[in-house]
C-alpha cells in the first residue's frame, strides 16, 4: 500500500447520500465509515417507518458502500428530535434490542438532547440503561442550542448512570465544550461543516491547542448543505498547517478505529484485506448500477 492516508468517517449519514459521494469518498482515502440512525428531515409517524430504516442500515447500505470499496457500520438509537413523541418512541425502544446485535452495528447512537425536554431526557436515560445491558459504547449529540450546558447535562447523565466515560464519544464539540469533554474522559468528536458547528481551519487549531489524544473528526454529512470529505479534507488541512502526520492519523483514522474496534464488530483487517468488488452482485434483486459496466476487481491484496 502506498503512502497515501487512510480515512474513516465515524459520523456520516450515508443514506441520504449519492453513489457519487461513495465514489468521491473512497478516491480520498476514506475505508470505513459509521452511519447513526437519526431523524430525516421530518417525523415519522408509524413504528414500522423506523424499523424499515433500522433494516436499511443494516443491510442495503452495507451492501450500496461495498460496492464502492468502503466498509459500512452504524449506530443504533432513538435520536433526540424523535423522542419527543412518546407513544411512538415507547415503540422504537422495544425495536432497538432486534438490532443492536446485527454484525455492523458498532454503538447506540446517535442519541442525547436536542431541546433537551422531559421526553428527551428520559429515552436518553432508558438508552444508557440499554447500553449498559448490552456493553455497547454510546455515541452522543449534542444540542445545537445552549450548547455547553447541553454538553455538560449529557455528561453528567452518563456519569449518573455509571457509564464509563471511556465508552461514550461525544459529538458535534466545539472550542467552547471540548476541554471539559477531554477533562472527564470522554472521547470528543467534532462535526466539520460548511457554515456550522465547526470549520476545517478551526478544527486544525484545535488539535494544535488539545493534541490529538480521544480527539475525533467526522463530517456528519446528511440531507442538508454538508460535504461527505470533510474529514480528508481537514486531515489534508491540518498537514499543511504543520501539523505531524501521526496526530492526523490518530484524529483522522486510529481513534474512531480504536473507540468503535472495541465493539469486536468493526476490524482493520476489513479494509485491509477487503473482498474484491464485484458490482455484478446484487442485493434483493437491486443493483447500485443504472446501465453501466459492473465494475468487477481480480481478488485484492493490499
Amino acid at each position: 500500500m502506498d503512502d497515501k492516508l487512510m480515512i474513516i468517517d465515524p459520523h456520516v449519514h450515508m443514506t441520504s447520500r449519492t453513489t457519487d459521494d461513495y465514489e468521491a469518498m473512497a478516491a480520498a482515502g476514506v475505508v470505513a465509515l459509521i452511519e447513526p440512525s437519526f431523524w430525516l428531515g421530518q417525523p415519522r409517524t408509524q413504528v414500522g417507518s423506523f424499523q424499515d430504516y433500522f433494516s436499511s442500515l443494516v443491510g442495503w447500505e452495507p451492501f450500496r458502500a461495498s460496492q464502492f470499496g468502503i466498509q459500512h457500520y452504524c449506530t443504533i438509537g432513538l435520536n433526540s428530535k424523535e423522542a419527543n413523541n412518546v407513544p411512538l418512541a415507547e415503540e422504537v425502544m422495544e425495536l432497538l434490542p432486534l438490532y443492536l446485535h446485527k454484525e455492523n452495528v458498532v454503538a447506540i447512537g446517535e442519541i442525547g438532547y436536542d431541546d433537551q425536554t422531559e421526553a428527551e431526557d428520559r429515552f436518553f436515560r432508558e438508552q444508557l440503561e440499554l447500553a449498559k445491558t448490552f456493553n455497547m459504547m454510546v455515541q452522543v449529540h449534542t444540542p445545537h442550542r445552549d450548547k455547553k450546558a447541553g454538553t455538560i447535562k449529557s455528561m453528567e447523565v452518563c456519569l449518573e448512570h455509571g457509564i464509563d466515560p471511556g465508552m461514550v464519544v461525544i459529538d458535534h464539540n466545539n472550542e467552547e465544550t471540548v476541554k471539559e469533554v477531554l477533562d472527564r474522559g470522554f472521547i470528543a468528536a467534532f462535526t466539520i461543516y460548511p457554515k456550522t458547528k465547526m470549520g476545517n481551519q478551526r478544527m486544525v487549531e484545535v488539535v494544535k491547542k488539545f493534541g490529538s489524544d480521544n480527539i475525533i473528526v467526522d463530517s456528519s454529512a446528511d440531507w442538508g448543505v454538508s460535504d461527505p470529505l470533510a474529514v480528508p479534507k481537514t486531515a489534508n488541512l491540518m498537514l499543511q498547517n504543520g501539523v505531524a502526520r501521526e496526530d492526523v492519523v490518530k484524529t483522522c483514522y486510529q481513534n474512531a478505529l480504536d473507540f468503535f474496534g472495541r465493539s469486536g464488530k468493526m476490524k482493520e483487517e476489513h479494509w485491509l484485506t477487503p473482498e474484491a468488488i464485484d458490482q455484478r452482485k446484487l442485493f434483493n434483486d437491486n443493483s447500485v448500477l443504472r446501465g453501466q459496466e459492473p465494475k468487477v476487481e481480480d481478488n485484492k491484496i493490499v
